[in-house]
């Protein structure tokens, strides 16, 4: 760990831009990975349909169609209102 500690002294001394510039592109590889966001962006994306409903008059023939264009099916977001 003293190496480590050691060599970035020397990397600052010697070239603090790079040096910077570096622990920023770390920063921004590592953050998405550890932040909340990532995480909550991707239960509303996986809530969110690709394709909106469309009215379509159901003949009684048709199940995967809901009997009406507003009826809430699939998951929903009751927990994003929690938050």
């Amino acid at each position: 760990m003293a190496g480590v500690g050691a060599f970035l002294r020397n990397a600052w001394n010697k070239e603090p831009v790079i040096t910077a510039s570096c622990a920023l592109g770390l920063i921004a590889v590592v953050f998405p990975f550890v932040s909340p966001y990532t995480k909550y962006s991707a239960m509303i994306n996986k809530a969110t349909p690709y394709s909106y409903p469309v009215p379509v008059r159901d003949d009684g023939n048709m199940p995967d169609v809901p009997s009406h264009p507003c009826s809430q099916e699939g998951p929903n977001l009751e927990w994003l209102k929690k938050l």
